[in-house]
């Protein structure tokens, strides 16, 4: 699959949490950079299998950006510095190192279906998003 020409951010299908944060990103995409795949969907597990990813892992987010991926807030503030301002200054608290980063991130993945809600199949998406969609 080629991922060179976009940015590629793999979220788990069924979780409301990381389907809100697509559509936080889709909508202040303004120059098309994104293209989004659920973990679950063929896209998806056939990018994290190139990259030696557990399909089964659904409780990270993935950027998949020049041949390389990344993972948790690391992918999601490399997102977000592709976002425009404000949210751009997000950025800076990569200097903060992942493993004290990610504390909150794991908590929020381990609870993401019990406080944010869980849909029964993965997320279709609408006519305007395909496009945006692999």
């Amino acid at each position: 699959m080629k991922t060179e020409n976009y940015k590629i951010v793999l979220f788990d299908g069924v979780c409301n949490f990381c389907n809100a944060s697509v559509n936080f990103i889709l909508a202040r995409d303004k120059k098309n950079k994104f293209k989004f795949a659920a973990l679950q969907s063929n896209a998806g597990m056939e990018l994290q299998k190139k990259f030696g990813l557990d399909p089964n892992d659904l409780k990270t987010f993935i950027l998949v950006e020049d041949d390389k991926y990344y993972t948790k807030t690391t992918a999601a503030l490399r997102t977000v510095k592709e976002l425009n301002f404000p949210w751009n200054l997000s950025y800076i608290f990569i200097v903060i190192p992942p493993f004290i980063r990610n504390i909150a991130y794991n908590v929020i993945a381990k609870y993401r279906y019990k406080w944010f809600g869980k849909r029964d199949k993965c997320r279709v998406p609408t006519e305007e998003e395909k496009e945006n969609f692999l």
